[in-house]
């Protein structure tokens, strides 16, 4: 392990070490995974997860999220949620995310204070700065700690750290909540939701690890549903899987499933995979 990020990664205990206790936001995702698993070193069990189960979060990352605290013993405890019912949410607007974590680590500082819990942590990386995150102010009003950013982690380091502990999540794709797939203003529904999980799910089967199925159509509440709309999948892949997709007979397959799903149209993105990318016509 390189010295600086020995010493990061030595602060980094110290901080937790410090809580006396905490409660870890816990995605099932590479970086609070890595949280979770130097909170457990360092604190045992005084240290538990919380992880929140709803329709915006895949099926797919909640049992991977399971299997994980099993397989360590760490305590975890579910946060049920319906984001849909969280004020402003459904509508899709540009600080979605603020009232999302606003609302959901409200939630988790309860769950904490209930277990006894001194602290609340969260994953997010330096990484997380350089785009738009209206979520980590949420974070920063409530007092939630952010300990990664705190001693400097990078994704890259986080990496490096989780695949020296033996972390299965070390090489794992980058996920972000389902709702980061809908343009802003576009209304968000259960159904639109899970023709996105379905379809990124379907590409993850074929062997794409690193996806986005962004989903986009008219925009308006009176044309929210599959029924009324017809939506158009712009799907992100790395560039150096594009040889792949222009197999005709996969191309095929993937456009007869997602047609399936709900979408009318299937575009792939010329850019290919990159994180916030709906965040671009912020910065146009």
């Amino acid at each position: 392990m390189e010295e600086e990020l020995e010493l990061k990664y030595t602060e980094l205990k110290n901080i937790l070490r410090a809580t006396g206790s905490a409660a870890v936001a816990f995605s099932g995702g590479v970086d609070s995974a890595f949280l979770l698993k130097t909170a457990q070193d360092v604190l045992g069990d005084r240290a538990i997860a919380v992880t929140v189960k709803s329709c915006s979060f895949p099926e797919r990352e909640f049992q991977e999220a399971a299997a994980f605290c099993r397989e360590l013993g760490i305590r975890q405890v579910i946060c049920e949620s319906d984001e849909l019912n969280i004020p402003g949410f459904r509508e899709n607007p540009k600080n979605r995310c603020y009232l999302c974590k606003r609302e959901l680590f409200g939630r988790i500082l309860k769950i904490a204070e209930e277990n006894g819990m001194h602290a609340v942590a969260e994953g997010s990386n330096t990484d997380d700065l350089g785009d738009y995150r209206p979520g980590l102010q949420a974070i920063r009003e409530l007092g939630i700690l952010s300990p990664l950013r705190e001693v400097d982690l990078s994704k890259a380091d986080i990496r490096a750290l989780s695949r020296e502990l033996g972390l299965p999540t070390w090489d794992k794709p980058s996920f972000a909540c389902l709702a980061s797939r809908f343009p802003y203003g576009e209304v968000i529904t259960e159904e639109k939701l899970s023709m996105v999980e379905r379809a990124e799910q379907l590409l993850m089967e074929l062997g794409f690890r690193q996806v986005r199925v962004r989903i986009h159509g008219s925009g308006n509440a009176a044309a929210s549903s599959p029924g009324h709309e017809h939506w158009i999948a712009r799907i992100e892949i790395l560039p150096q899987d594009f040889a792949r997709m222009m197999d005709e007979s996969l191309r095929g397959k993937i456009y007869a499933q997602l047609q399936s799903f709900g979408f009318s149209y299937v575009s792939l993105d010329l850019k290919g995979y990159r994180t916030g990318s709906m965040n671009e016509t912020l910065r146009s």
